[in-house]
């Protein structure tokens, strides 16, 4: 999946639940969140400041090793690619 693919499916999902946000939102959304070429979003900026990034369920960004990014997936995220969602 592509970022223009994750836009559009985000968008999507945002239409199932109400919220409704345009396809350009959700891409701000998303650059602010993990970065561009240009400039680092939030996740980035975090590591660099040694912090872990949690999202709860989805799982926590970190520097393994010390040095490279890393995601630990968390256990919603974790079920539900393993197809065992409770």
């Amino acid at each position: 999946m592509n970022r223009d693919t994750l836009v559009e499916a985000v968008a999507g999902k945002t239409a199932e639940t109400g919220a409704g946000l345009a396809p350009d939102e959700v891409g701000r959304v998303i650059d602010a969140l993990f970065g561009t070429v240009e400039r680092p979003g939030a996740i980035a900026e975090g590591l660099r400041h040694g912090e872990t990034v949690t999202v709860i369920g989805f799982g926590a960004f970190h520097l393994d090793d010390g040095s490279r990014p890393a995601l630990r997936p968390g256990q919603a995220l974790s079920e539900f690619v393993n197809g065992t969602v409770r």
